[in-house]
Parts: C-alpha cells; structure tokens; sequence
C-alpha cells in the first residue's frame, strides 16, 4: 500500500438534522442511567481473562492435552485484547465499501461525501489505493495500522464523527495486489457494505468472500445503478435475487439499499451545501440513497456502534465457553465407587499369592521359628521343668542357625563362660528384611507391576479414565513395599506368638493349669521321693538301694516328660502347626497395607478432580452471565439484520 496522504473535505454544519427515513426503525438509544456497554465490557472481558489464566496456571489432576492448552492461551489473549481495544471513550465504526469492478464503490463514497474524494471511472476501475473516510476529530494514530497506510480523507460532519469509511480496491481485480489489500483491510471492517450492480451483486468471487467473512463482520447491502435494474422484462429484479439468495445463506431480513449513487453525486455538485441535497428529478421509483445515509448517520447510534463493536466479543465468549467446557474435567464419583469394588477383589487375591510367597520364602527358617517359638513358649516355666525345657530344647535345636542367620540386637542373653543363653526377645528386622529383599527379586517385584496394570485395566472397564489413574497408582506403587512386606511378616508373627503366649479363651486357662502344675508337680514329686526314701531308712532301717536312689531322679523326670508331652499336644509350637495361622494372619494384614496404599486413590483423584470440575463450572456461569448481559444490550440496539443466522 502507498503512504497516506490526508485531504480534508469541509462543509458547513446542518441546521437541522433529516427526518429518519420510512422503512427505518427508528434508532434506539440507552436509558439514560445504562453506563456505556464497551467501558463495562472491558472490566469484564479482563476478569475473565484472569480466572482464565489462573485455571490454566493451577496445577490439575486431569490435565490439559496440548492442543487445549493452546487454544485456551490463545483464548486469554483474545480477552486480554479485546478489553484494551473496547476500553474507549468513544469507539470508531469502521464501514468498509466492498464489490467487484464497475460497481460504483468511488461513486457510492463521492455521493456520501457530497464531493469527489474518490476517484471513479465509467471506463476502468481506479481505486487502487484505499481511501479512508474519517471526522477531523479522530487524530490518525486512533486508526488501525492498516488503515493508516492508505488516503485520508478527513470531514467535520458531526452525524459521522464516531464513524470511519473506507472505499477499498475492486475484489475481482485483475492487479494480484489489489486483492491482496482488500483482504488486509477487510479484518480492519466492523460493517462491510457489499456494493453490486445488476451485473455484479452475485459474482462468484465476491460470493465466496462474502461467505468466507460473514461469520466473523456485520454486512449490509447496496445494490447501486438501480435505474439500470427496472428494465420492466419479466422474472426477478436484481434485488429480487439477490434477497432470496441472501435469505438461503440465513439473512432473515437483509439489510439492502437500492442506490443510484452518480444522480446523487450530480446533485451533490450542483447543489454545494450543508445536509442532503434536493433529490434528483430523474430518481427511479424505490431508489433508497437518502435512506442508506441517513441510517449511516442516524440509525447506527452509540448503542449500535457499541454493539456491532462488542458483537465479536459475543463470538469469542462462545468459544470460550465451548473450549473451556470441552477441558472440564469428568465427572468421577460413581466410576470411583465401581473401581474401588473391584479393586478390592483384586488386591485381596493379590494378597493371598504374596502371602503364600512369603510364607514359602519363610519355610527354609522353619527351625528357627519354631526355635523362636519354644523359647518364649517356655518363659513362664521355672524350676526343673524350666530347666528340662531349657535343656531339651537346646539339643532339639542345636543344628540352628539361628544366632547366625538374625542380627539379634538387643538380646539379653549374653556370653557366660561357654554358655550362650537364649534371647528374651527376637529382633526379625533385618532378617525378614533380607527374606522379603529375596521374595521380591524373585517374585514379589515383578508381581507389583503386574498387579498396577490388571487394576488400571479394571479401572477402565469401570469407567475410570486411565490416563488419569495411571501416574497415581504407579507413584502409590513405587513406595517402599519391601517395607511394607517386611512389617507385615513381623506383624503376623507377632501376633502369632502374641496368641501362642498370651492364649485367650480356654487356652489361656489350659496354659495357665499347664505352667501352673509343670512349675509346682516336678519338685512336689521330688521332695516326695526323697521324703519316702528317707521316711523308710530313719523309720524301718531299710537301706535305699542304687533303684530306690534313681528313683529320686527318675520320678520328677517322668513327671516333666509327661508335662513336656502335653505342652507339646496342647501347646504347639512347631511350624506346622504354626504355618496356617501366620498364613491366614498375613493375608489379612497384606491386605490391608495393599488396601491402605492402593484402594483409595480413585476416590482422593475423583474428589480432587470435582474440586476442579467446580472451578470450571464457576468460570463457565461467569461466562454465561457476561454472554447473557451482552446479548441483551445487542438486541436492545437492534442489529440482528446485519447478520445471518
């Protein structure tokens, strides 16, 4: 585009402004105490545009894909630049002049003007440089950048003070460069006014732009040269056609003006003067220039202006809230319930087969189980059965390794000439560690991973997103579950020897009777050996022979074995006997430390997730709110005609 060079064009104020035309509505203005609806916009589209950023700053547990990241940043700096450009004290209307070649376009704006600003020819087209139409009031630098390289052209008519028109080059221009500066200029346009003749108006060019640019500016349209129209030749009139075609593209009532704009340049010349002149005598019937500007000046008030200038502002808050309300995130409580059912099915099947692999990691530590066991199971004994059992058990259990395979800190026993005596309490930390460190590179660690993928597969036959669940259920997975096996095995054999040593029920009373007599019968059977040996060598001099001496050895010891045999009936204490109960005890505690890790993140990520989904929900009422008040301040400047459904 070539520089801008600025022509001022001056005619003295009208007395009195014309009469609105019949066929108008009459134009609707604000009640007086309605504040200016693009100052309130602006506040508006800014607070949006920080609820927006900030929802795209908080960090999400359903988080946004690329592409909607994108569209909602772009989005924000739509609201961010829509505010700056409304937030005026008087907004511009940019009325752009739009058609193919020979349509009168130059002429239109000379008529308009009441002078030749433009330059216009019967014989070629010559708008090649765009003119820009504007009130001497508007300092250039108000302009839009592109506008500003064009031909300015300034005015001091008050009617159009708030308004800018600009005559742009002919869209079927066989010049590349003049289309090329149409389409610069026509995202510049609020209004376009798609100029055609009764040889162009429906043109296949200016038809596809049309198209293309109709979703996005307001069109009102002139069908110039409409002498050359009534022909009287039967069919439909160009106006005619172009109507039904415009109704077919869902114009309910197209705004069309029917125009001969060279009489009215001719009577404009002949008759210099303030306002519109007399009417040329040779005015076809239904020709509608004096209405087209007297709509210009009159029928776009503030409240027109503002609305067409806020009705991109309503298309970009439907597509705020379509994007925004495609990025809410899923509505999750009920899936979260249906998972949790059935991962707790899964994960207690999970826990029976890490038991039984524990459990069988355990079995080669039988003897010093049960070694542990006989030692505190025989505590409470005292006496000769305590030292029988203390004896017994030694021998039992001299090939384990006990002290050997257990870091056993915090033994009481200690080292007393070449005896070593038995712990008070077992320390299994360090070797259930090792047992558990030996279960899970074996089994146990690649049993963790299948067991976080069978339950996000369960979770998405739920219902449940997967690519929501999946980073928590692999993060609740990397905790420390050795730890968490560890504890579990020392767990159950504590509750294991918990219930071996301190018995509830009748068999706390069986072991009571059991330590009772096993504490008391021995020596009572001693003392009363001894006393009949004696009584019968003091009393019938009977000299006890080397049977009757034994006896004294012999009797408590029978009667220890026999106490030792039914503690070991009634109160076992081998592996055997152990190992269904510790089985079943750590099944369940198992069970619960995977419950614990495991069961309740798709009901914390659902209650996360709908904290979330509430925040959206609000930005979208707010959203819909500001669309609602918009709308009804469009509708009240009445400007539904300018646009197709």
């Amino acid at each position: 585009m070539s520089h801008n060079t600025t022509t001022a064009v001056t005619t003295p104020p009208a007395a009195e402004a014309p009469p609105v035309p019949p066929g108008l509505a009459p134009p609707a203005s604000p009640p007086p105490d309605e504040p200016p609806l693009l100052r309130t916009l602006a506040p508006l589209l800014r607070g949006l545009e920080r609820q927006l950023r900030q929802l795209l700053d908080s960090r999400r547990h359903d988080p946004l894909t690329l592409l909607q990241r994108a569209e909602l940043e772009g989005l924000a700096d739509d609201l961010r630049r829509h505010a700056d450009a409304l937030d005026v004290e008087k907004p511009l209307l940019v009325i752009m002049l739009m058609g193919g070649t020979g349509v009168g376009k130059s002429t239109l704006l000379n008529a308009l003007a009441g002078a030749p600003i433009a330059a216009a020819s019967f014989t070629r087209p010559t708008t090649r440089d765009p003119v820009v139409y504007f009130h001497q009031s508007v300092k250039p630098e108000r302009l839009d950048p592109a506008l500003r390289l064009c031909r300015l052209v300034q005015h001091d008519r008050p009617a159009l003070e708030q308004k800018v028109i600009v005559d742009t080059p002919d869209l079927d221009s066989n010049d590349l460069s003049n289309r090329d500066k149409l389409r610069a200029l026509l995202p510049v346009a609020d209004i376009v006014l798609y100029v055609g003749s009764q040889e162009k108006y429906h043109d296949r060019l200016g038809w596809e732009l049309f198209k293309e640019q109709r979703q996005r500016r307001a069109f009102a349209f002139v069908l110039n040269k409409w002498d050359r129209c009534l022909t009287g030749e039967q069919g439909l009139r160009p106006d005619e056609d172009w109507l039904r075609d415009l109704k077919a593209e869902g114009f309910e009532k197209p705004l069309l003006f029917r125009t001969t704009a060279q009489l009215w340049l001719d009577a404009a010349q002949n008759h210099p003067g303030p306002g519109l002149p007399p009417p040329p005598p040779q005015l076809p019937q239904g020709e509608q220039f004096a209405d087209l500007r007297n709509w210009l000046e009159l029928g776009l008030t503030r409240l027109e202006i503002e609305a067409v200038k806020a009705r991109g502002v309503g298309q970009l808050l439907v597509h705020l809230h379509d994007a925004v309300a495609a990025a809410r995130p899923p509505e999750l409580t009920a899936p979260a319930e249906r998972v949790q059912a059935a991962w707790q099915a899964t994960l207690a099947a999970e826990a029976d087969i890490q038991a039984d692999v524990l459990v069988s990691t355990l079995e080669p530590y039988q003897t010093e189980v049960e070694h542990h066991f006989s030692v505190e199971g025989q505590m409470p004994f005292r006496g000769l059965m305590g030292a029988y059992l203390k004896l017994t058990t030694r021998m039992r259990y001299a090939g384990s390794t006990l002290r050997d395979r257990l870091p056993l800190s915090g033994w009481k026993g200690r080292l007393r000439g070449n005896r070593i005596e038995t712990p008070a309490r077992w320390n299994l930390d360090e070797f259930i560690h090792e047992c558990t460190r030996t279960a899970g590179e074996r089994v146990l660690d690649q049993r963790t991973t299948a067991l976080i993928n069978r339950l996000l597969i369960d979770a998405e036959m739920k219902g449940f997103p997967l690519a929501l669940l999946a980073e928590a259920t692999k993060s609740a997975g990397r905790l420390e579950d050795r730890e968490q096996w560890t504890q579990a095995v020392i767990d159950a054999l504590a509750e294991i020897e918990r219930q071996a040593t301190h018995p509830t029920g009748w068999r706390r009373l069986l072991r009571a009777t059991l330590t009772l007599l096993g504490n008391t019968v021995p020596e009572i059977a001693l003392v009363a050996t001894a006393a009949w040996i004696l009584w019968n060598f003091f009393i019938y001099g009977d000299i006890p022979d080397f049977f009757r001496m034994a006896l004294i050895v012999v009797i408590p010891l029978v009667v220890i074995i026999v106490f030792h045999l039914l503690i070991i009936l009634l109160l076992p204490v081998r592996w055997p006997a152990i190992r269904h109960q510790f089985r079943a005890e750590l099944g369940q505690r198992l069970a619960a430390a995977l419950e614990r890790v495991y069961l309740a993140i798709p009901q914390q990520l659902a209650a996360a997730i709908a904290q979330e989904r509430q925040q959206v929900e609000r930005f979208l009422t707010e959203v819909k709110q500001v669309q609602e008040w918009l709308a009804a301040r469009q509708q009240a400047a009445r400007i539904a005609e300018l646009y197709g459904n």
